[in-house]
């Protein structure tokens, strides 16, 4: 999901570029006098232009694939994003007049950009739409694991279309049945088995076929899966499929070995240096912008309740380092006296008036932009957990300890996906979040979540 994401925000960004340079080859004639010396205005211009009408179409749902089913749909949310643009982007030149290019640029710039966004969107929603362009899965298995990963390829209706299943072993078609009514597995949709694993792909049309056996030891039919490999059929295990489904890892089904074999998890020198770089730069401009407000803020927090204006608490960073985390306070000054370190509750009477506002509104995070800037964090990140919790949370879960090898950050993949967690369960649901994060870690999911984070604050979810 995250990469089909990613795919249409890469080509609206190309159509961005494309649109502002068809309203200048409109409106000035640079197809006839050339673009060879490009000014440096006439490059801002196009960089602001571009990055405003991505924000804008993130923020009114373009990308949400799950609720652009229909070009009706699509157009509205393009519409309403059209104008965020037109408003933004009129701001930005009210602000900055000299990066306006002038002469209607504007107007045709949006014009032509809702005409391309719209003809990529309605052919990529058409497209993944018919089932001829999605492909079809073969799940090699009929027992639980067999069930949950079929009933993930039926949610998933414009990447994958479920084939049918295979048993596994000598089963003959009864047992097959037996399994099938034990664990949800449709009888009419088991269309073979594995003795001849090749002929039930022909048969069912898959192109890709799914590895979710419970046990592989000893039943795994290795010459008929590498004999359908070198027929050019895809081969996957399960927890490949569920993360490229759900955008998250499958923690139960994943070993030690996965890890090791797996693709991502990868981290480049100019990959630190550029995230650093970028770390730096937020933090900064953050810091600046937010600061003529800082006095005002410590002041109704003085006003609103008795105690210290910042919150200072102990986390868990990189390589389970210790760091002072640093937040403006929003409960009251005795808030773990009696009950020491607990999770943070739905409407947690410990939370002062002004307090529930500014962690709606993530104004309380503010001052973590010191420990981005310190290095202690990243903007994005696993957010980073105190370690009473840490330590009982490893003993519960396996790979806990996995999220500590990046730096915590601000905001990351667990925070736009996942509500606020209070609780092993929720615990849990977001280390699948966290570790797929680092798994693919890499600056286009990045852009992603801090484009996310910037609809979340605005919206006010998850919060506590």
């Amino acid at each position: 999901m995250a990469s089909n994401v990613t795919t249409l925000i890469t080509l609206d960004a190309l159509l961005a570029v494309a649109a502002f340079f068809s309203a200048m080859a409109v409106r000035l004639g640079y197809f006839e006098t050339g673009w060879n010396q490009l000014e440096p205005v006439k490059i801002y211009s196009t960089l602001i232009f571009t990055a405003v009408v991505l924000f804008s179409s993130h923020l009114m749902e373009v990308y949400d694939l799950s609720k652009n089913t229909r070009k009706r749909e699509i157009i509205v949310n393009i519409l309403f994003g059209t104008v965020t643009s037109f408003s933004l982007l009129s701001a930005v030149y009210y602000l900055v007049p000299d990066v306006i290019i002038g002469r209607g640029v504007l107007f045709f710039s949006l014009l032509f950009f809702v005409l391309y966004q719209f003809c990529v969107h309605a052919l990529y929603l058409a497209g993944k739409d018919r089932a001829r362009f999605s492909q079809r899965v073969l799940v090699l298995g009929t027992g639980v694991l067999a069930a949950r990963i079929g009933e993930i390829i039926a949610s998933d209706r414009r990447n994958f279309v479920l084939a049918g299943y295979a048993a596994c072993g000598a089963d003959m078609q009864e047992s097959a049945q037996e399994t099938a009514a034990d664990t949800g597995v449709p009888q009419d949709m088991i269309v073979g088995t594995s003795d001849d694993l090749l002929d039930t792909v022909r048969q069912a049309r898959a192109d890709v076929i799914v590895v979710a056996l419970t046990e592989r030891r000893g039943v795994f039919p290795l010459r008929d899966v590498l004999r359908c490999k070198l027929n050019s059929i895809q081969v996957m295990d399960a927890p490949t499929l569920y993360e490229l489904v759900q955008g998250k890892l499958m923690l139960e089904s994943i070993t030690p070995s996965w890890f090791i074999f797996s693709d991502g998890f990868r981290r480049t020198t100019v990959s630190h240096i550029l995230k650093r770089t970028i770390d730096i730069a937020l933090s900064v401009i953050g810091l600046l912008l937010t600061l003529p407000f800082m006095p005002l803020i410590a002041l109704a927090i003085r006003i609103d309740s008795p105690g210290p204006v910042f919150f200072r608490q102990e986390r868990v960073g990189n390589r389970e380092k210790l760091f002072m985390l640093y937040k403006f306070r929003t409960m009251r000054q005795d808030a773990e006296a009696a009950t020491g370190a607990v999770w943070a509750e739905k409407k947690d009477p410990r939370v002062t008036t002004l307090g529930r506002f500014f962690r709606g509104s993530r104004i309380d995070e503010i001052p973590q932009l010191i420990n981005v800037l310190k290095g202690e964090m990243s903007f994005v990140g696993p957010r980073p957990e105190r370690p009473e919790f840490v330590e009982k949370l490893k003993l519960v879960i396996p790979y806990y300890s996995k999220r500590h090898f990046i730096k915590p950050g601000l905001t990351g993949w667990a925070q736009v996906r996942y509500p606020y967690g209070a609780s092993v369960e929720d615990a849990v649901e977001k280390l699948r979040y966290d570790l797929y994060y680092i798994k693919n870690l890499g600056p286009f999911l990045d852009t992603l979540i801090f484009f996310e984070t910037i609809k979340v604050v605005l919206f006010g979810f998850g919060g506590r």
